[in-house]
């Protein structure tokens, strides 16, 4: 069958409308009696359950790879004679049973707010085992973590080296930091998911860092225990992160002049695959070229190697996740394919959701797939853009794929890889409330966040009054 004219030249159409591609399926995906089933519960008795739009996350998947990646990076630098530390980066998708899946598997957590550092402590996450990031702590941020014993603030301004300082002497505490530095390795991703070029907002340029630390050094009240530097999201490939910590251990040779420097973290931003044609490196390989370049610059430089943190949080969740929605409607749209007046059609299938529970495809232009969850079809694939339901024309869940075409409202629609970034990112626009997340894990579930109803959002509005018909 040929291609619509106007799908993305990436895209392309499927012998089977209904295959599943496992790179993109939690590994507990399968079909039963042509219905979806993860960690052994039909995407049926899910939605007849909790209703839908639904989060649904693998627990077993996401454990696995937490220890996956744990092991890769861990196994990679013992062969070169040091250790690596896994923080698992919160922002991705944080919630108190998801905080203590990633404690389990023996990871430590980064956190960014005072939110989430409270989620990680309400799931007895110790805090030693915490780091602490952000560009604009505020002071009572920077107090709690401080007081509650957080194992690493990132400093990431010199304002911030004061406040930390004071803070630690008001506890009569030694806080251990690491200062935020930006490399000037640009990964090669969306320009507002790059975040390690000079202009931005995280961390100071990496010529300023041995001031700065000379600076916490002085405190009495901190410890600096290492370099930090975040690449950025979404990355294929080793070289990024090989050009990065070549760049930093020279200065951490440098700082190592005049004091100890246990460790050099270098952020997370492990790609995953969205679509089939995403290639992502294996985590194993991405381990072992970090680790050789770690131990080569260390070698050339006649300095150890120090401990080496990782803070991944995408490539552990990401594709544990997914999100099912029902269809509403169906419509056909005659589009201009090309300049000489050829037309072709595009379908929008319209599901319960959208740009509230995935705001992905309209902040960064990301791509995702579709497929119908509560039945197969022998019916021809159709190109398809699944729209949602909100007031908005980029309010677009996947901007094109291939579906059957006989795909109707009231199929349950499946996207995959919506673990991370999805309900961290959700909002109440329209006044939707945020849906439910839902764990499965062999033939069970339940719920792990709980879900918000018009009473949830009508109860912040302080001009509600109990009993006034709504």
């Amino acid at each position: 069958m040929a291609s619509n004219p106007l799908a993305p030249h990436w895209l392309a159409v499927p012998d089977d409308a209904n295959a599943l591609s496992p790179a993109l399926w939690s590994r507990t995906v399968t079909r039963s009696d042509g219905a979806l089933t993860v960690g052994g519960v039909t995407v049926g008795a899910l939605a007849a359950e909790y209703g839908t739009p639904l989060y649904v996350v693998d627990e077993r998947h996401a454990r696995e790879r937490a220890a996956e990646v744990r092991d890769a990076l861990s196994s990679a630098f013992a062969r070169i004679g040091s250790s690596a530390m896994v923080y698992y980066a919160g922002k991705a998708f944080l919630s108190i049973e998801v905080a203590r899946w990633m404690a389990e598997a023996g990871l430590n957590i980064d956190v960014c707010s005072g939110g989430e550092l409270a989620v990680a402590l309400a799931a007895g996450v110790d805090p030693a085992r915490l780091g602490f990031h952000g560009n604009n702590k505020s002071l009572a941020e920077i107090d709690r973590a401080v007081s509650v014993g957080v194992g690493a603030i990132v400093i990431d301004s010199l304002q911030e080296i004061d406040r930390v300082a004071e803070a630690a002497a008001r506890h009569g505490r030694v806080q251990r930091v690491r200062l935020r530095v930006n490399s000037g390795v640009h990964a090669h991703t969306h320009a507002f998911l790059a975040t390690a070029h000079e202009d931005q907002k995280f961390g100071i340029g990496l010529s300023d860092a041995v001031d700065a630390v000379t600076r916490i050094r002085s405190n009495a009240g901190l410890e600096f225990v290492g370099l930090h530097c975040h690449i950025g999201s979404q990355i294929f490939g080793s070289d990024g992160f090989a050009e990065s910590a070549a760049r930093l251990l020279a200065v951490h040779a440098e700082l190592l002049g005049a004091g100890p420097v246990p460790e050099l973290n270098l952020g997370g931003g492990f790609g995953i695959a969205y679509t089939t044609t995403d290639d992502p490196s294996p985590i194993g390989e991405l381990a072992d070229r970090i680790a050789d370049v770690v131990a080569a610059g260390c070698a050339t430089l006649g300095i150890p190697v120090p401990v080496v943190a990782f803070e991944p949080g995408r490539s552990i969740i990401g594709t544990a996740g997914l999100t099912l929605y029902t269809v509403g409607t169906t419509k056909d749209v005659v589009v201009s394919a090309a300049d000489d007046g050829v037309t072709a059609v595009r379908r929008y299938v319209s599901v319960d959701g959208g740009m509230s529970d995935n705001v992905r495809p309209a902040l960064y232009g990301a791509d995702y797939s579709a497929r119908i969850a509560n039945r197969v079809t022998g019916a021809p694939p159709v190109l398809v853009r699944v729209a949602g339901k909100h007031c908005e024309s980029g309010d677009i869940v996947v901007d094109a794929d291939y579906l059957p075409g006989d795909v109707r409202p009231g199929d349950l629609l499946a996207v995959p890889v919506t673990g991370a970034y999805c309900w961290s990112l959700a909002s109440n626009y329209n006044h939707l409330g945020r849906p439910p997340v839902v764990a499965v894990r062999d033939g069970a579930s339940r719920v792990i966040v709980r879900g918000e109803t018009e009473a949830d959002l009508l109860a912040r509005d302080a001009g509600f009054r109990e009993g006034a018909s709504a």
